[in-house]
């Protein structure tokens, strides 16, 4: 990136920036809050505590138009073949694209496609809600298990588990993604195979943590109903390949497809998301596709001074580069998005956990950074310790909802005000002589307060976002998912790498198929490192002894 005058520009800007605390940047711009926010319809983005002023934004904004993340931008809404090292359009804007444009790939308009594959999904869908569909002994579903792993299991079982309070007139969603057998061990055994669907999730249908898992809910099924046309009327499949689909034993009429140019981690908006739609009904998906288009247009339109997305994205740049941030904390101030950090993890992490540019040569600099967090007000009784007096900062996203439901609104009025605490306790801190004094005042003698002031000093200065929506819809929820979306698109594009494949997840199933019949063999013929020989000539004696 040191070719870039804009990014040498703010590595200098960086240097005079470094002891600025924000305390004095409020103090300084009554303004300030005005300034550093934006709305765009049920959105609002507060960044006002992080350590920016409106020269390190116009330097920001210059990087990444001289990056060319516009050009990037539209080279992905139309359709051009931006995950270079796959050959592959990236298009799931395409599947929530309620503007009635065409997107063509290689001269093909695909939209006509994705909107025949959303009306199978909803014919099915309600059919199964209604009771229409049954069983192979003629009783309703009451239980969906969702079998895949990655972005077909994050991504569904986040939005799923978000939105399933909306309406429980539909069945319950189970997700099972862990080879792990104890993972689907825990979920069959509170299920009556009756009344159970399973959807397996794999494009290719090979894969091999999702594939163990569905064959041994075959055999749990056909051990119980004791027919194999059994399995055509509980097993359904998201998959392009109808060959392998058809030789499990499931009819391919109930088999949902998909395309090449949906990235895993991007698939929940596509019949990835089948399960999502069973559980809370068709027309709340088609909302959360919505919310998911708003943004888009939002992104696609909006100068990137008032372009939020744009803004999450270099304010990212900014904290990891030129700031030394090397994790950012996701915060969700909302039980139901619980799994928001993990889906966060693999959307950002997979995406931008990259070390090569797009010509193939090293990145200069840092690129994603960790991505961690749970909700509040759980994590401030877990790790807000280290966000608060630890000796790193860390940059945090607070998220939360401005309505809450009919269900005890005075507690969401308390969550809130820890929201709104937490984002001032880490910007205004306490400093030794306020903790002196307030242990005078709580009867210490001076001594005492002497000794114990120190323990109880907050630095401040630590920077954090807070963006607040109207309520937890499946609208809004859209619009949350794709803010971040298209924040990891313009990191990935200013430090020039492909955010839309995952060779790094490659080598290590590449290898466990070499080990594995190894382990199902008696003898380690494999070459390996010596460490790995060892763990499986341990872990080979630990299970033939009969040492407790």
């Amino acid at each position: 990136m040191s070719n870039l005058k804009a990014w040498n520009d703010l590595a200098a800007h960086a240097e005079e920036m470094r002891d600025a605390d924000m305390r004095d940047l409020f103090a300084q711009d009554p303004e300030r809050f005005t300034d550093f926010s934006l709305s765009m319809g049920p959105v609002f983005l507060d960044y006002s505590k992080n350590p920016v002023t409106r020269e390190t934004m116009d330097r920001l904004f210059r990087l990444a138009r001289e990056a060319g993340v516009p050009e990037r931008m539209e080279a992905m809404f139309s359709g051009e073949r931006i995950n270079v090292t796959e050959g592959r359009s990236v298009l799931h804007v395409a599947l929530r694209d309620f503007s009635g444009r065409s997107v063509y790939v290689d001269g093909e308009d695909v939209l006509p496609d994705v909107r025949a594959v959303y009306e199978r999904m909803r014919d099915f869908c309600d059919r199964v809600r209604s009771g229409e569909r049954r069983g192979h002994t003629g009783k309703p579903v009451t239980d969906v298990v969702n079998i895949g792993i990655g972005g077909s299991d994050l991504g569904p079982r986040m939005a799923t588990r978000a939105l399933e309070h909306l309406d429980p007139r539909g069945p319950r969603a189970h997700f099972v993604a862990n080879v792990d057998p104890m993972d689907l061990e825990r979920t069959l055994r509170q299920l009556d195979p009756e009344r159970t669907l399973f959807i397996v999730s794999s494009k290719s249908f090979t894969t091999q943590e999702t594939m163990a898992n569905a064959r041994a809910a075959r055999q749990w099924l056909l051990e119980r109903l004791g027919d194999e046309s059994a399995v055509a009327a509980h097993f359904v499949a998201v998959s392009t390949n109808t060959k392998r689909v058809r030789e499990f034993g499931i009819d391919t009429e109930n088999m949902f497809r998909f395309w090449d140019w949906v990235g895993g981690r991007f698939s929940l908006w596509s019949s990835i998301g089948l399960s999502i739609a069973l559980a809370v009904g068709t027309d709340n998906f088609e909302e959360l596709l919505r919310g998911a288009h708003l943004v888009d247009e939002h992104f696609r339109t909006a100068p990137l001074e008032k372009n939020i997305p744009a803004i999450m994205g270099l304010l990212g740049v900014w904290q990891v580069n030129f700031r030394g941030a090397e994790c950012q904390a996701i915060l969700p101030y909302s039980q139901a998005l619980e799994w928001l950090p993990s889906y966060l993890q693999q959307a950002e992490m997979e995406s931008n956990g990259k070390r090569a540019t797009l010509e193939g040569g090293l990145v200069g600099c840092h690129t994603s950074p960790v991505i961690w967090g749970a909700a509040g007000t759980n994590g401030q009784h877990a790790f807000f310790q280290l966000l608060h007096q630890g000796t790193r900062r860390i940059p945090c996203d607070f998220i939360g909802f401005a309505r809450s439901s009919d269900f005890l609104p005075e507690q969401h009025t308390l969550l809130l005000a820890n929201f709104f605490a937490q984002t001032e306790a880490l910007l205004q801190g306490r400093s030794l002589q306020e903790a002196r004094q307030e242990l005078l005042e709580q009867g210490e003698d001076e001594a005492e307060a002497d000794r114990l002031a120190p323990h109880k000093v907050h630095p401040g200065n630590r920077p954090s976002s807070s963006i607040l929506l109207r309520e937890l819809s499946p609208y809004c929820l859209g619009a949350l998912i794709a803010l971040y979306e298209h924040k990891i698109f313009t990191q990935g594009a200013i430090w020039n790498i492909n955010s839309f494949d995952q060779w790094g997840v490659e080598l290590g199933k590449q290898l466990a198929k070499r080990v594995l019949p190894e382990l199902e063999g008696d003898r380690t013929e494999g070459s390996h490192d010596p460490s790995t020989l060892g763990l499986i000539e341990v872990w080979r004696a630990m299970g033939e002894s009969d040492d407790k």
